[in-house]
């Protein structure tokens, strides 16, 4: 369960990470005491507070040792708007492609719809009952009309004259007026009843749809790159589209509960909400960075000069300044940037020195050992062995693992890593595949012969894997 900023000690935060990722732990304390510094600052008052810089993290290590997924665990865990893009895929202002600005506005749209899915969740039991007092008069062929069109109705038919012949009085009327409306009330209490027990679920109503209408890609340019104020141009150009579509009324509670929501919830305050939150907690996560610094052997190249024209452009926003958006204005200065990448080809020192000195703190991560590769097949909460034992039992089978099953699981793994690419724990998910393919396929087909239990042993992952291992092409190929 995510908990609060100031609620999470630096050691907590490991021990939380330490529930999903194995190893690592100068990385984890370095963003742990980053995220604790956020919080700190915060509680600093005036100009000091303004001058305090997030302590932006490069991460140095192989593919496949927890870069990612670390600083994933790490926005999940405190509740922070968190983007992952890659640097290598942005190009300089002026040339065909994204420029950097797009990962600012694109962390603000994941903040948005954060702040609305928690302002729908506490306007959900009012947009429920909206929904379902909507289906009622729907039912019962009232959608269109006013609260008030009983009583009208009434007042029509007590223009004429009482069972004596007299005219009726104020007092009849309102009585009248009153008894029919309490009817009618009634019966909307017996359908919603109904409506609330599932009665009606199959069967089919119409209702009114509002859909938004795509703003169209002009010129091989989509609205994500076009100026905010371009878009929201378009945007009031192109007003929702009603239509009508005839659903279950099942389906149909579902979206008029949708509809409602959208209603009770106070867009401009979401906005506001928003991007305070991606100022002051927001996370990006560039990843292949060193795929931007410039070649180590000296040699310039027309490759190089484009690099260089993305660290210049990443500059500014890592340092601090301010994107403009359709929503508005976010200010980068306080948003913690933690970039990742292998550097094989490369090293640190190749990025522009003025980028280098916006990450001053540099982790450089392990590479995983066969015992790592045992660890994350049982400790995570949803290591893959559990997920693969899960994903069986659907089919009435119960899936266990021998300590030696592991062992050999996680050799195989480290000795393909070694022979073939390194690609780190992302080589386990082969393994476990290629392990489970015949198991997998015929899972139905075994729980219909009554098996009900199936162990994995030694013998079993080397039998699977030994053929695969001693054929270096069909390795390559394969895992």
């Amino acid at each position: 369960m995510p908990r609060p900023m100031h609620e999470l000690t630096p050691r907590e935060i490991v021990e939380q990470l330490d529930r999903h990722i194995i190893g690592q732990h100068a990385a984890k304390r370095a963003v742990a005491v980053a995220v604790r510094n956020r919080w700190r600052r915060q509680q600093l008052k005036g100009d000091l507070s303004r001058e305090v810089m997030p302590r932006n993290i490069i991460m140095i290590g192989p593919t496949g040792v927890g870069k990612t997924e670390i600083a994933r665990r790490l926005a999940k865990l405190v509740q922070a708007p968190f983007l992952k893009v890659e640097a290598s895929k942005f190009t300089e202002v002026g040339y065909h492609g994204r420029d950097v600005e797009s990962m600012i506005r694109d962390l603000l749209e994941l903040g948005i719809t954060m702040v609305r899915r928690e302002q729908a969740e506490q306007v959900q039991e009012e947009a429920l009952k909206r929904a379902e007092e909507r289906l009622v008069s729907l039912l019962l062929g009232e959608e269109n009309t006013t609260e008030t069109t009983p009583t009208n109705a009434n007042a029509s038919a007590a223009d004429g004259l009482t069972d004596s012949g007299a005219m009726p009085t104020a007092e009849d009327l309102h009585k009248k007026q009153k008894e029919e409306a309490a009817q009618h009330e009634r019966v909307r209490q017996r359908l919603l009843k109904k409506l609330q027990d599932g009665f009606f679920d199959e069967r089919e109503i119409e209702i009114t749809v509002r859909e938004k209408q795509t703003i169209p890609v002009m010129g091989m340019m989509g609205p994500d790159q076009m100026d905010p104020g371009m878009t929201n141009m378009l945007e009031g150009l192109m007003p929702d589209r009603s239509r009508q579509r005839r659903v279950t009324v099942q389906r149909a509670k579902t979206i008029l509960t949708e509809q409602e929501t959208e209603k009770l919830i106070d867009h401009e305050k979401a906005i506001e909400q928003a991007i305070e939150r991606t100022e002051q907690t927001g996370m990006i996560f560039l990843d292949e960075i060193d795929k931007i610094a410039g070649s180590s052997d000296g040699r310039g190249s027309n490759a190089d000069v484009s690099r260089q024209g993305v660290q210049r452009d990443l500059l500014p926003i890592v340092e601090g300044s301010s994107v403009v958006t359709r929503q508005g204005v976010v200010h980068t200065d306080q948003i913690l940037f933690i970039a990742a990448g292998a550097f094989h080809s490369a090293s640190v020192s190749d990025l522009m020195p003025e980028l280098q000195g916006r990450f001053p703190i540099r982790v450089e991560l392990d590479a995983l050992t066969r015992d790592d590769f045992a660890r994350i097949l049982t400790e995570p909460d949803a290591s893959l062995t559990n997920q693969q034992e899960a994903l069986l039992k659907t089919e009435g089978l119960t899936i266990t693992f021998t300590p030696g099953s592991i062992a050999a699981m996680a050799e195989m793994a480290a000795e393909a890593n070694a022979s073939m690419e390194n690609i780190g724990a992302r080589r386990l998910m082969t393994v476990i595949e290629q392990v489970f393919s015949e198991i997998s396929f015929d899972a139905p087909d075994l729980a219909k012969k009554g098996t009900k239990r199936i162990e994995i042993t030694d013998e079993f992952v080397r039998e699977r894997l030994s053929e695969i291992m001693d054929d270096e092409d069909l390795g390559k190929f394969v895992l």
